[in-house]
């Protein structure tokens, strides 16, 4: 390499080098939002609401609007990923639908200790799966998941378990059976 080159080479590396890392990926509006919430309630556990604090989770950039209570008006599917291998760790569902007047948008259900779930809404009803690792299983590829449908409690303004399935992760969702 001649001495020009060289020069030039070694001071491309120095930009490199000294360029500053990258940020984190810059939150939506959206994210922030419900990051902020989850943070602040106290049925969040202190799991996920340390993984918020720290960045080290995040809120999912796509939390999903569909109408979950039968009161048209869209409720908010929300979960929170772990940053690593262990996917989306947690899900919340949030509502207006609350039963109690003036207490505006609250979580109505939340499952904390979940692995790589899944969501599928399909005719306003909710379903999710997560990972069940058996012993052996690789970290990518768990033998079994267990798939959850949830029902609307509107007595209660709650979501309860309708029906829990522990599955192979290619078998098909309930609600296509």
């Amino acid at each position: 390499m001649t001495g020009r080159r060289h020069a030039v080479a070694l001071a491309a590396a120095g930009l490199v080098l000294g360029a500053p890392a990258p940020a984190l990926g810059a939150q939506t509006a959206t994210q922030r939002f419900f990051s902020e919430r989850l943070q602040a309630d106290d049925g969040t556990s202190r799991e996920i609401r340390e993984l918020l604090r720290t960045r080290q989770g995040f809120v999912d950039r796509t939390v999903s609007f569909k109408d979950l209570t039968g009161d048209d008006r869209a409720d908010a599917i929300v979960r929170v990923q772990s940053g690593g291998a262990a996917g989306a760790v947690a899900l919340y569902v949030f509502s207006t639908d609350t039963g109690q007047k003036g207490n505006g948008l609250q979580v109505v259900f939340r499952s904390q200790e979940l692995r790589r779930a899944q969501i599928r809404v399909r005719d306003g009803v909710l379903r999710y799966r997560s990972a069940r690792p058996q012993p052996g299983d690789e970290l990518c590829c768990p033998a079994k998941v267990a798939e959850t449908r949830l029902r609307w409690r509107e007595r209660l303004h709650r979501f309860s378990v309708a029906e829990r399935r522990e599955i192979a992760p290619s078998e098909p969702w309930g609600d296509q059976l």
